[in-house]
């Protein structure tokens, strides 16, 4: 049974494939034995004319131009109901291989999410019951303290995320939208995480006065998501660069990291919800594949796009593009 769930979709293909080929079998096997029974029945009649018979010649033509006419007849409706079969098969493969890969996404989702919060339940109540049991200095007190709020801040990000996620998918979800200071906005979120990774060398190059029409809520998460991103695929040593600017009337947001970057193919599919890419390097990091989703989903809801590139020699630029 695990070995069936492991190669489903393989299986259901070959299985879905081969019914197709039996009923394309069965159509042709249908058209031939109809126009065999046509010739057998041009013949029969053809017999049973008179060769002395003043009109035999128009009856042969008759019968002739009749026997045509049946198999252009069955021709025309094999032709039609092979198309609908293929076109409703496409339809069907399509729809099934899309729902067994979108149920193996949310089980691997499922996965990585449990995993995800159980991590920093776990090191908040280590902390919680060292600094319960055992009494420490106030440095060692306050290092604790600290890291156990990253830790409930990472589980806040994940509730709201998860939360967000379903909320877009319902459209459930309007933004209130107000007059933002996007550039303070920026800088804010960036010396968070300047506090919260005092240990990772964070660079910003923000340009002042861009403001934007926009909830403040949504563009911090795509902020918060797009560093948190950039921070877990990049080296430790390795700088992440935070650049705000307007050029006209678009204001581009670009993180900048020295990861493994992404391949070519892979650059759209990561912002399908659940989809994690098949670098390995990729995939031993933690997460559950809704950050990016949500980023070009939250860029959508104000008016603008995400996308990704290459950053020479190595790692990746994602730029949110607003239009204002």
């Amino acid at each position: 049974m695990n070995l069936f769930h492991k190669y489903k979709l393989s299986v259901v293909t070959i299985v879905y494939w081969f019914l197709l080929a039996y009923i394309i079998a069965a159509l042709l096997w249908w058209f031939i034995a109809l126009n065999k029974q046509n010739t057998v029945m041009t013949a029969l009649r053809m017999e049973q004319l008179k060769k002395d018979d003043p009109y035999y010649f128009s009856s042969v033509e008759k019968i002739s131009k009749g026997e045509r006419l049946k198999t252009a007849q069955y021709l025309g409706e094999g032709l039609t109901f092979l198309v609908l079969i293929l076109i409703g098969a496409l339809f069907v493969y399509r729809a099934v291989r899309r729902q067994i890969k979108l149920s193996q996404q949310q089980q691997n989702f499922m996965m990585a999410v449990t995993h995800e919060l159980k991590t920093p339940i776990a090191v908040a109540k280590l902390n919680l019951e060292t600094l319960q049991k055992r009494k420490l200095e106030i440095e060692q007190q306050q290092k604790l303290i600290n890291n156990t709020l990253q830790e409930t801040d990472r589980l806040n990000t994940l509730c709201n995320n998860i939360l967000l996620a379903a909320q877009l998918d319902a459209y459930d979800y309007i933004p209130t939208k107000t007059l933002i200071d996007f550039s303070n906005l920026i800088v804010t979120g960036s010396e968070e995480f300047k506090i919260r990774y005092a240990h990772r060398a964070i660079v910003t190059r923000i340009q002042n006065d861009i403001h934007i029409n926009g909830e403040q809520l949504l563009l911090q998460m795509l902020l918060s998501n797009l560093i948190e991103n950039a921070l877990k695929y990049s080296p430790k040593e390795a700088a992440v660069k935070i650049e705000l600017q307007q050029v006209e009337n678009k204001i581009e947001l670009k993180i900048i990291d020295q990861g493994p970057g992404i391949a070519d193919s892979e650059k759209k599919k990561i912002f399908q919800k659940f989809y994690r890419t098949g670098n390995e390097n990729v995939r031993k990091a933690k997460g559950t594949g809704l950050g990016l989703y949500l980023c070009s989903k939250i860029a959508q809801q104000h008016n603008g796009y995400i996308s990704v590139t290459d950053n020479l020699p190595q790692g990746s630029i994602f730029t949110a593009t607003f239009i204002v």
